[in-house]
């Protein structure tokens, strides 16, 4: 080891008890099994209600991968209004409301209304007190249907295309300038406007 420079002299500390300060891994299968008996010990308690609480179909964010679907934080209220749920109730009955979320389309709001109104359909209520049902419970006879605990699946919003040849319209459109004109337009609509309501004007004071 060379020194060099008017720098500290180096005091390596190699004789340090390094076996005592190794993070091992050998309770890793204990874990495992521990990990497991909870779910099952939870899935127990929960009885008859679903395993998970039913959250939105959202597109992750990003250019990047804005093509994926996933599950998102939580209901817009404008789903919840257009699905007939209440915003107390949605929660009470294992559907998560995110209040800052919000709609950017209506394909992606549809979707949502769809998947609020098929579990409100697979819904059943039970009354807190065995025979004393109130306001929004569920009849004597859902009471009796078969239940299902699994989550509802979000669909799939994307179909892929079969191959197939290029048109001759599809080869002559040109992307970029389309894109270039329809950012002009809106850019400039403003003005535009402006100036044929001003030539109106000027118009209908020679007729004067």
């Amino acid at each position: 080891m060379g020194f060099a420079h008017n720098n500290v002299l180096p005091s390596n500390h190699f004789r340090k008890d390094w076996q005592r300060r190794v993070r091992t891994w050998f309770d890793q299968p204990g874990r495992k099994l521990r990990r497991r008996t909870a779910r099952k010990t939870k899935a127990a308690t929960l009885g008859v209600r679903p395993l998970t609480l039913l959250r939105p179909a959202v597109r992750a964010q990003t250019v990047r991968y804005n093509r994926k679907v996933r599950e998102g934080r939580g209901f817009t209220l404008g789903e919840l209004k257009e699905a007939g749920i209440g915003r107390k109730e949605g929660r009470g009955v294992g559907i998560v409301v995110d209040h800052r979320r919000r709609n950017l389309s209506e394909e992606g709001k549809k979707i949502n209304v769809d998947r609020l109104q098929a579990y409100k359909a697979r819904l059943i209520v039970f009354p807190r007190k065995a025979g004393k049902a109130k306001k929004g419970d569920s009849s004597a006879e859902d009471l009796k249907a078969d239940t299902t605990r699994s989550p509802i699946a979000i669909a799939e919003v994307f179909s892929a295309e079969a191959p197939r040849k290029i048109t001759a319209e599809e080869r002559e459109f040109k992307a970029f300038r389309a894109l270039r004109v329809a950012r002009a337009n809106q850019r400039h609509e403003g003005s535009r406007k402006a100036r044929a309501a001003k030539k109106e004007e000027e118009e209908a004071a020679k007729k004067k």
